[in-house]
């Protein structure tokens, strides 16, 4: 199964022109998860169809609205559901006091468990890994504590080359070999390297929510085959993007190249451009491999 983003929300601070905030689900290897929570992002789960009950993971970059106020809404749905399965949700420590003290004054109890990680706005961490992927964050340059996010899918099995193998050769060996682990078999030691191919690279995709241009986040990023990084600002518009701490398109461009990403999804956009193409025209003059995360696109890791 391939993984891949699904974009949900694009629009910064306020919605308009059909672009709602910032909310994306991500399918990596078969694991759901949805990355920031802005107003209306249960409309737009439904609006595209995605499979809400399956998602066992939410990640939230930081305390601004435009990134959470769906979050206490979505939580309550489920609940109303009736979802038992645990929830897995990870960012900033506030946030858990914000959710609770919601629960406390509307007497809540909720019929499914959340477990709940804080985010480190100041250094790089591993925050979770599972058979399938793992995740990490990185810190962000916002005007509050801002967290990006990493995510790498787990490293996959050898491809077993069964006709080198003799006759008869145990199948709990074969799946060892798959392992890359070397089995001894009728006194003879075979090895992953001559019976094996190598598993394929694994996919990984970074997630930079709202930051000012900072070049500190480059080493956690490196490569990645697919980069979301905000673009709020035209570059007509840097003084405005400086002072709010935010990006221009030609500043995400830079980044995803510096970085030897493969692919550059823009996003996070400001209400004062009704037209988005001109963004991306931009873009592509530092970055030609860039896309707008426009609401409903599908994008492939």
């Amino acid at each position: 199964m391939e993984s891949y983003v699904q974009i949900l929300g694009s629009s910064s601070a306020i919605p308009a022109w059909d672009r709602y905030m910032s909310a994306q689900f991500l399918n990596i290897n078969g694991a759901h998860c949805l990355i920031d929570c802005g107003e209306g992002t249960q409309y737009q789960i439904k609006r595209f169809k995605v499979k809400a009950s399956k998602i066992d993971y939410i990640f939230i970059s930081h305390l601004h609205g435009d990134h959470y106020f769906g979050l206490p809404g979505l939580l309550s749905s489920f609940n109303l559901l009736g979802r038992e399965r645990p929830m897995h949700i990870f960012g900033p420590s506030a946030l858990r006091d914000v959710l609770l003290s919601i629960n406390k004054a509307s007497k809540v109890i909720n019929s499914f468990p959340i477990y709940f990680t804080d985010t480190n706005p100041n250094r790089y961490e591993t925050i979770l890994e599972t058979e399938f992927f793992s995740v990490h964050s990185f810190p962000l340059d916002h005007r509050i504590d801002c967290t990006g996010f990493l995510f790498k899918e787990a490293v996959g099995e050898h491809k077993l080359l069964a006709d080198k193998l003799p006759e008869g050769f145990p199948y709990e060996y074969m799946r060892e070999l798959k392992k890359g682990k070397p089995v001894k078999w009728q006194e003879k030691v075979f090895s992953p390297d001559d019976y094996t191919e190598p598993p394929a690279a694994p996919k990984a995709f970074a997630y930079c929510s709202d930051t000012a241009y900072t070049e500190s986040l480059l080493p956690f990023i490196e490569n990645v085959n697919l980069l979301y990084h905000e673009a709020t600002f035209s570059k007509n518009d840097f003084e405005r993007a400086l002072k709010t701490r935010h990006s221009t398109t030609l500043q995400a461009a830079t980044i995803a190249q510096k970085a030897k990403a493969d692919k550059l999804l823009l996003g996070h956009f400001s209400i004062r451009y009704k037209s988005l193409e001109p963004l991306l025209t931009e873009a592509k003059s530092v970055f030609d491999n860039a896309y707008l995360a426009k609401e409903g696109g599908i994008f492939t890791i």
